[in-house]
Formats: structure tokens, C-alpha cells, sequence
């Protein structure tokens, strides 16, 4: 079983506001857009920070939500308070996913849900060749990566220093994140 972890806790300090309340010009929320992709997974479980209370409320009832408290800290926080709620379920998997990532979509997540083969699994999506988000977290890995992440760089240490299978998506996505209006 692979749970779908959003990471939606920062305040967007490049981008001008929290990215959990962003919406595009025709008013699609790019929060629900995020969960609408995660939908592969049997669960989803969102973490906010920033403006948690006002995020939390554009969420469906179905969708379970964590608060980092220490969000400010960075992405790392974010990641931390996720995979540490998540310790005690039964999940094989986590699949970690980002807020700001408009084209991924319900077929990126299914790809990287279909190449788990279980708790010992690290593997992340790859567009031409070059790694992304979301990025597949084998539950083997979680302690790891929790004592790993701090600041901006979430799992990026943890990663780099473990072999990651790339599941290339370029075919689905470009998997850019967006920073800056």
C-alpha cells in the first residue's frame, strides 16, 4: 500500500504567498489539483503549515491533513512531520509530492505506484533523464530520510547517497516546479 504524501506547509516567500492557496488564472487551486494527482494511492495525507487553517478548508473531508509546526524551517520539516505521522500505519510506501507542480498529474503517480515493489523501494520520477518529483519512498527508507532532511533540501542528501530507480515520465510531464508568478 502507498500513501500519497503532499507537501504543502511552505509560505512561497519566492512566490509571494503560500503555494497551498495559489490558484492559475482560471482559478484551478493548485492544492486540489496536487490531491487530485495522488489519487492512485490508497490514502492521501497532506502537510501545511502556513496559513494551515485556510489551506485545511479548501481540502475534501477524505483527505487526511498533519501540521509541521516547524514549516518554516523549510521542505525538510515538511517531509519530517509527514513521514514521522505516517510511522505508525501500515504503508509500504510513501509517495512524496509537491503542492507547485502543475503538470503532474493522476498518470505520473500511477506510473511510480506500478514500479513499488515494496518497503525496501526508493525510486522518483525522471523527466528526459533527470530526476524530479514525486519521488517514491519505500517504508525501509523512512528513519533514513527523516534524520536526513533539514532545510530546503528534503530527501536530496538521502537520495544522492542511495541507488534511486528513475522512472522516466517525460512522456507525461515536464515535472517543473513553479518558484516565482
Amino acid at each position: 500500500m502507498t500513501v500519497g504524501l503532499l507537501l504543502a506547509a511552505g509560505e512561497g516567500r519566492r512566490y509571494g504567498g503560500p503555494k497551498a492557496l495559489a490558484r492559475d488564472d482560471d482559478g484551478t487551486s493548485w492544492l486540489l489539483r496536487a490531491v487530485q494527482a495522488l489519487r492512485p494511492c490508497s490514502e492521501i495525507v497532506v502537510v501545511l503549515g502556513a496559513e494551515a487553517e485556510r489551506a485545511a478548508a479548501l481540502l475534501p473531508m477524505s483527505v487526511s491533513r498533519i501540521r509541521a509546526d516547524d514549516w518554516a524551517e523549510g521542505m525538510g520539516a515538511s517531509l519530517r512531520a509527514g513521514l514521522e505521522a505516517l510511522g505508525p500505519t501500515d504503508h509500504d510506501a510513501a509517495l512524496v509530492s509537491l503542492v507547485d507542480l502543475p503538470d503532474v498529474d493522476a498518470a505520473v503517480v500511477a506510473r511510480l505506484v506500478a514500479a513499488s515493489q515494496g518497503r525496501g523501494d526508493l525510486a522518483r520520477a525522471a523527466y528526459d533523464g533527470v530526476p524530479g518529483h514525486p519521488v517514491l519512498l519505500g517504508r525501509d527508507h523512512w528513519a533514513g530520510v527523516v534524520a536526513s532532511a533539514t532545510g530546503d533540501r528534503g530527501a536530496r542528501d538521502y537520495l544522492a547517497a542511495h541507488d534511486v530507480e528513475l522512472v522516466e515520465c517525460g512522456d507525461l510531464a515536464t515535472g517543473v516546479d513553479v518558484d516565482q508568478r
